[in-house]
């Protein structure tokens, strides 16, 4: 029905030949990308076009010149998407939405948990929330959103507000940890299957992004999906392993269900 393929580039500009070049190399019908500098869009924008994605939905242009608010978020399909209004965030230039071929597409790049304001709580408690209620149409949520810490073989999902003992973390409270969970796992709680864990359960140690001396890392990048169903999903570690992103992208081939028919 449709390969959608998420990706956080890391905010380059020079690298958006090459990093277009990678994509090339694995057929999407939808690309959301996170970490677009403004500098990079136009740059983005016609890549790809090249490339057969001729419609773009990208997130407003960021209000600041200050480096965590110059990045934005983009969707581009072979088909059109329209774009859509989305929730109420405090950076609303980390999040976009559209209509797309495979429903309504989400994409987000969720702040780190260090930045003021409790701008990372803020946000995921907004998306979760708005994502929650039932739509007509399948609902898929893609995109690097900073979370979680870690995940045990059985299932075990913890915050990045916790220590591997499960004791909050100095400068954390409940209201972090709770609103990382709402995201992941916690929307499973609204329909919403992680694309990755319902192919590979548990016992995959996928990180998709991992420190320099790569001995450590965390699964950030993520595929959710509602009223429709994964049948392979994967992660192009290749990619961050040449160095085109501090990121591996994720990509998910989405079906319906086999019960339920387009």
């Amino acid at each position: 029905m449709a390969v959608v393929l998420s990706w956080n580039v890391a905010g380059r500009v020079r690298s958006v030949p090459e990093q277009a070049a990678a994509l090339a190399g694995r057929r999407a019908d939808l690309v959301a990308l996170q970490e677009v500098r403004a500098s990079a869009l136009d740059a983005w924008i016609a890549a790809l076009a090249d490339l057969g994605y001729g419609h773009v939905h990208h997130s407003p242009t960021p209000p600041s010149p200050a480096p965590e608010r110059r990045l934005g978020v983009l969707i581009a399909g072979r088909e059109p998407v329209v774009g859509m209004a989305g929730p109420p965030l405090p950076w609303p230039e980390r999040h976009a939405a559209a209509l797309t071929e495979a429903g309504e597409l989400h994409v987000l790049h969720a702040p780190i948990s260090a930045k003021a304001g409790r701008v990372k709580v803020l946000t995921l408690e907004t998306v979760a929330a708005w994502l929650a209620p039932p739509r007509e149409h399948p609902v898929v949520v893609v995109g690097d959103f900073n979370t979680p810490a870690y995940e045990s073989r059985e299932g075990e999902v913890r915050s990045f507000a916790r220590t591997r003992t499960g004791n909050l973390r100095d400068g954390f409270d409940e209201r972090h940890d709770l609103a990382e969970l709402g995201m992941v796992p916690g929307l499973a709680q609204a329909g919403y299957a992680d694309a990755f864990r319902a192919v590979h359960g548990y016992l995959r140690r996928d990180r998709s992004w991992v420190y320099p001396n790569g001995r450590m890392g965390y699964r950030l990048d993520h595929v959710l999906v509602r009223g429709l169903e994964a049948v392979a999903c994967e992660y192009e570690h290749a990619w961050r392993d040449a160095r085109l992103s501090d990121h591996a992208a994720v990509w998910a081939d989405l079906r319906f269900p086999a019960a339920a028919g387009p």
